[in-house]
């Protein structure tokens, strides 16, 4: 950026020394006795023509100034925005991950709870299996084809499992293990 700035000043400072040469040819044309009119106009004019450009100029390079430091301020307040929204994602995560392992950890816990009922209820490898598939809601049909059997292999299954539970179908088979969860 300064070196940006080295050539406006650089552009303006030239842009002085022409106006100040002219400036003082024009001076001294003014004291010749015998001084063409049309030489002076057109000096005269090259004057204010290059007085204009400083203008201009040194009016672009401070609109460009305050744009840049406008811009680095922008950048700035961005820059802690984004930094703060990286500290705020990291402690999200964080707080999801030990969300996560809590789940994980109560997820493990829970299978082996639904693990001993299956075993104080009696079930074999095969009905603990259908069971399993029962409560993570697959349909009868899916069952036996996760399994590689016949769906009416898995019904008579079913059947068993509702009662060595002692309970009446799906869904209360599902509620028994999930109504602790919504006390």
């Amino acid at each position: 950026m300064s070196m940006f700035r080295s050539k406006e000043s650089l552009f303006v400072i030239l842009l002085v020394c022409i106006t100040f040469l002219n400036g003082i040819d024009f001076y001294h044309d003014m004291q010749e006795d015998d001084h063409n009119q049309l030489h002076l106009v057109l000096e005269a004019l090259i004057i204010l023509v290059s007085l204009s450009g400083i203008s201009y100029l040194i009016r672009e390079v401070r609109q460009r100034r305050r744009e840049i430091d406008t811009l680095a301020k922008q950048l700035k307040t961005t820059r802690a925005d984004l930094s703060a929204t990286r500290e705020t994602l990291d402690e999200t995560r964080a707080s999801l991950s030990e969300l996560d392992n809590k789940r994980l950890q109560a997820s493990r816990q829970y299978g082996e709870v639904i693990q001993e009922q299956l075993g104080a209820w009696d079930f074999t490898p095969s009905e603990k299996e259908v069971a399993l598939l029962l409560l993570k809601g697959l349909s009868f049909e899916e069952i036996a084809n996760v399994r590689d059997t016949k769906e009416k292999t898995v019904r008579q299954q079913a059947t068993a499992i509702y009662r060595k539970s002692g309970l009446n179908g799906r869904h209360e088979f599902a509620a028994w293990f999930f109504e602790d969860f919504l006390q």
